[in-house]
């Protein structure tokens, strides 16, 4: 098992645990936040906020209790490489329905 393999079983883990205890995590998440404000002084407070709301919806805590957190690894699929140019070397491009001709 490799260093990533156990880098995502560890955060598969702490997701799980977060779906879990998803009450005592918003808390801490929470109090984590007024600490900050305080010692700021508010002066950053909607950075703070957007901090708070981004972290409860990476680790799934805003959802109702009970519900899986969403798959944070999509997968994603580059573009296929393009082939070879379909049309003869220097003619027109394919047919294509355009209407009647005129």
């Amino acid at each position: 098992m490799g260093l990533m393999d156990t880098v995502k079983g560890l955060l598969g883990k702490g997701k799980g645990y977060a779906a879990e205890h998803s009450d005592k995590i918003d808390g801490a998440i929470g109090k984590v936040g007024d600490v900050a404000d305080s010692k700021t002084g508010g002066k950053y407070s909607q950075h703070i906020d957007k901090a708070q709301n981004a972290a409860r919806k990476h680790l799934g805590t805003d959802a109702a209790p009970g519900t899986p957190p969403p798959n944070p690894d999509p997968v994603v699929r580059p573009d296929p490489e393009p082939g070879p140019d379909p049309r003869p070397e220097g003619g027109p491009g394919p047919a294509t329905p355009s209407g009647p001709a005129q």
